[in-house]
């Protein structure tokens, strides 16, 4: 697996971790890198907290971008691992020069597929479509 879908994947660990339990990000970082059987690769560590830390700071501005983009949802109502994903991606495309919004957006598929429900992929895919499509520079 690639370094980056690594972060990704432990990126939405976390944060889901932080979504339900109300935990302190430091905290839950924390405790997920305690909780690993082998040490992490730093870059791997690195951007990971990149992501948390910054979809964490951003939340309040990435729910509502969501929010108007979701027709007929409220963020609250989501599911949490879909509100996650999309909370992930949404930050890297809104908030990262480095990650192109298609790499984005197909990396928070294939996080829906193997995470989400069924119809999960498709929800998020239709989503962060339409942000990238209207908020992205």
């Amino acid at each position: 697996m690639r370094k980056r879908t690594c972060s990704r994947e432990f990126a939405l660990q976390i944060l889901y971790q932080v979504d339900i339990a109300g935990a302190e990000a430091r905290e839950a970082l924390q405790n997920f890198w305690d909780g690993q059987r082998l040490p992490a690769d730093e870059d791997v560590k690195e951007y990971t907290e990149q992501l948390v830390l910054g979809v964490l700071a951003h939340l309040d501005s990435i729910d509502r971008l969501i929010e108007r983009f979701a027709e007929n949802w409220v963020i609250q109502r989501m599911a949490y691992v879909d509100r996650n994903i999309l909370r992930l991606s949404t930050f890297e495309m809104k908030y990262r020069d480095d990650i192109p919004a298609k790499v984005a957006i197909n990396e928070a598929v294939e996080l829906a597929k193997r995470y989400g429900e069924p119809d999960s992929s498709k929800f998020v895919n239709g989503i962060l479509d339409h942000i990238a499509k209207t908020e992205s520079p």
